[in-house]
């Protein structure tokens, strides 16, 4: 628990989307003070431009020393940390104004209110910076919560998937093997090393990423595992388009358990078992992946095959891929129908 009580808790402004997003809400700023029907003359373009390169310049130097600050802040308690990123707005505003209009005044460009407003017009400026950076404060910190959680949920969902392949696929896979080591010592061997490398995947599956090659080599090991046990039951067609993307990187454990998937839901409760096709190749900028399989009648009172692992796959290419990521399944005449549509770099 101590370790989740120190975790950093102030949006870090280090990152140049986080300095853009803040530029952003300073122009906007100016956008609405502008648009604001008021009873006095609106601005001129000059007076428009020389407010946006004031609070373009203001958002600037606050996003910069947040930056820096941040880790300070950090190690502050809750209470006074708060205190500090309201403060620090406030004070870098209020300078800003004053610096301003010694420059207006050395310059002679008159931009600034006269004297009597002059600090009316560094108070103005300071509290509205300290309302507008709270309320950034806020989105940041609610926005990177909700990342913290999405990614926390799909570390969740890796380390489920750990625990998919099953026990009685390792019963069954040893049982296959023993029963090879007399009678067919290599083939056992290669089995061994097959179930090796798919437990070996499993276990480091939150670990970094995979790439499409790396995928069809683990689903191409499970299904030489499964094809020992089931035989002739169980027909694999692979196309693998020549100009396949085999470097795209991806989540780990993508394919191998949407392949199980068809061999325990479809080929497996066949008598006859079936065929599974596996197409994957480019079309313009995405990359589709297909899976099917015969897809055997529903059974009165039974669900069909679990849909955990697909939701996971899918939950996981969104966080990876981002909204352009796509995750259809369909069953159509007998015929069930996976595809991932990925976006291409």
């Amino acid at each position: 628990m101590a370790d989740v009580e120190r975790r950093p808790w102030f949006p870090d402004f280090c990152r140049l989307p986080r300095i853009a997003a803040v530029l952003a809400i300073a122009e906007l700023v100016v956008l609405i003070i502008g648009l604001a029907p008021t009873h006095g003359q609106a601005w001129t373009v000059n007076e428009f431009l020389a407010a946006s390169a004031f609070s373009l310049w203001m958002g600037l130097t606050i996003a910069v020393v947040y930056c820096k600050a941040g880790p300070l802040v950090d190690r502050q308690p809750r209470g006074l940390a708060l205190a500090f990123a309201a403060a620090l707005p406030l004070a870098v505003a209020a300078f800003g104004a004053w610096a301003v209009q010694q420059i207006d005044i050395g310059l002679g460009t008159h931009y600034t209110l006269p004297d009597d407003q002059r600090w009316r017009f560094v108070g103005s400026v300071s509290a509205l910076a300290m309302l507008i950076s709270a309320l950034a404060l806020r989105y940041f910190y609610v926005t990177e919560q909700w990342n913290s959680r999405l990614k926390a949920h799909a570390k969740a969902e890796v380390d489920a998937l750990q625990a998919r392949i099953r026990p009685h696929f390792l019963f069954n896979s040893m049982n296959t093997i023993a029963s090879l080591v007399r009678t067919d010592p290599p083939t056992a061997e290669r089995a061994v090393e097959d179930l090796s490398e798919l437990f070996r995947a499993a276990l480091g599956a939150g670990q970094g990423e995979s790439t499409l090659a790396e995928e069809i080599h683990l689903a191409k090991r499970y299904l030489a595992i499964e094809a020992l046990r089931l035989g002739p039951r169980l027909r694999v067609h692979w196309q693998v388009a020549d100009a396949a993307p085999l470097d795209l990187r991806m989540p780990r454990l993508v394919l191998q358990p949407l392949v199980e998937n068809a061999v325990l839901h479809g080929i497996a409760q066949l008598a006859d078992g079936g065929d599974i096709h596996i197409e994957i190749a480019p079309e313009g900028r995405r990359l589709r992946l297909r899976i099917s399989n015969p897809a055997p009648a529903p059974r009165p009172g039974l669900e069909p095959g679990n849909q955990h692992a697909q939701d996971s796959i899918a939950q996981r290419l969104a966080y990876h891929f981002g909204a352009d990521a796509k995750f259809h399944r369909s069953t159509r005449d007998g015929i069930y129908l996976c595809e991932i549509e990925l976006p291409l770099p």
